[in-house]
């Protein structure tokens, strides 16, 4: 073979050797490089130290980078109090309500994997500048479904509002000096709120909603199911102010489960119409104000001889009015058989006016609180409660189950505080 000859040879074998070489080397062999698993490279916005009030949210926001999977931890320590790393918290934003003043110290562990980090911040709770009431401050809504003591308690006059009436509400059940409102049939409410959050103290009952409940001075039944008397129970509703803005929003309200909350007999989400009376009658009536369900029902309110006024809302211009919530089992019973004593049976626990305001089961627990969906829920504390009447029964001459509310008080800073049930 002549030399120029072998040279184009030699060309020809090395490119088709490379050609070769790159033509196996599909995109399927080719290995992607391996990311690192992501890391919690700092742990941001945690300051030294925070000062706030007692009964007053101390929101921390740490920012935690190269943080996507993993887990966060808050413990907390507390000399005086005699606690040393107690867990409060396992989500990343630490919301921190204190009833004791002190120095309270804080430390967050977050991981994802194998890495570890933590920061450590210390909350220094004061006393308020201006002492709190333990009694409600503010009624924000009022308004009762019908019934005998409507337009009585408060007193509807010629040319009150809605907002003259949640006034009057406001002023009759305010501070420690409380008298009564009557909130009507079923789903007639009021909300209020107080110049505080009252704390969740795990293991307490934190507050208490007075009413006029009492019990039985003899009950001609011998074999009675319970304790009963005048007992109307009302659904408790409660709200922390997560946003801050002072309001009670729509999307921040749980439901405290009392002892009926998971019973079959229980209906959850009733709603209930009542239309005004075309004719209104000072007679005594068993067919006075029409009512209908979402069950199916429907019937009559009554109204009675010793209330002759109207039992609709005389501010409320519609001719109807709805409302919604849960709904309990009627518990008036006509022990006498003869319609002449009536008996309205107590719940167990977890209700407004369902015992007297002296008794343990008047006391409601923070930690009863559940969503929407029934879960129990972790509040730090609230500021704002809704009570609304749970049955709809009429109890012969005696009238409408009908809840009423004379106050509420934070049972912490009155020192009367209960233990919880278990």
């Amino acid at each position: 073979m002549k030399r120029n000859d072998l040279k184009k040879y030699v060309r020809l074998v090395l490119f088709t050797a490379l050609f070769t070489g790159f033509a196996a080397c599909s995109d399927d062999d080719i290995t992607p490089p391996v990311t690192p698993p992501a890391a919690i490279n700092e742990i941001k916005g945690v300051e030294a130290q925070y000062g706030t009030d007692r009964c007053k949210i101390q929101t921390v926001e740490p920012v935690i980078e190269g943080f996507t999977n993993g887990t966060f931890t808050w413990t907390m320590s507390n000399t005086a109090l005699n606690i040393k790393d107690s867990v409060v918290s396992q989500t990343k934003d630490l919301q921190f309500l204190a009833l004791e003043t002190g120095d309270y110290l804080f430390t967050l562990t977050a991981k994802s994997g194998s890495i570890e980090k933590k920061a450590e911040t210390k909350i220094t709770v004061s006393k308020e500048a201006t002492e709190y009431s333990a009694y409600i401050a503010t009624v924000f809504d009022y308004l009762p479904a019908v019934g005998q003591f409507v337009n009585e308690l408060p007193s509807c006059e010629d040319g009150d509002t809605k907002e003259t009436i949640r006034k009057k509400a406001e002023d009759a059940i305010k501070g420690p000096n409380s008298s009564m409102i009557h909130l009507g049939g079923f789903g007639g409410y009021v909300t209020f709120g107080f110049d505080h959050t009252i704390v969740n103290v795990p293991g307490k009952r934190d507050f208490r909603v007075k009413g006029n409940a009492f019990w039985s001075a003899a009950n001609p039944n011998p074999e009675a199911p319970g304790r009963g008397g005048n007992c109307e129970p009302g659904i408790i509703m409660v709200a922390y102010d997560k946003n801050g803005n002072g309001k009670p929003d729509d999307d921040e309200w749980y439901e405290i489960a009392g002892s009926e909350y998971n019973k079959p007999a229980t209906i959850k989400n009733y709603e209930i119409t009542y239309y005004k009376p075309q004719n209104e009658t000072e007679e005594a009536t068993d067919e006075y104000i029409m009512w209908e369900d979402n069950q199916g029902n429907s019937g009559y309110k009554a109204k009675n001889m010793f209330h002759r006024q109207s039992y609709y809302p005389s501010w409320i211009t519609e001719d109807k009015i709805t409302f919604k919530g849960t709904l309990l089992p009627n518990n008036a019973i006509d022990e006498s058989g003869q319609g002449s004593y009536w008996v309205l049976y107590a719940y167990d626990w977890g209700y407004a006016d369902n015992a007297p305001n002296s008794d343990d089961e008047s006391a409601i627990d923070i930690s009863w609180a559940v969503d929407k969906n029934g879960n129990k829920v972790h509040l730090p504390g609230i500021d704002f409660v809704k009570v609304y009447t749970g049955v709809n029964q009429e109890a012969g001459w005696l009238g409408e189950v009908s809840t009423e509310v004379a106050g509420a008080e934070d049972l912490h800073l009155l020192g009367k505080s209960i233990p919880t049930r278990n």
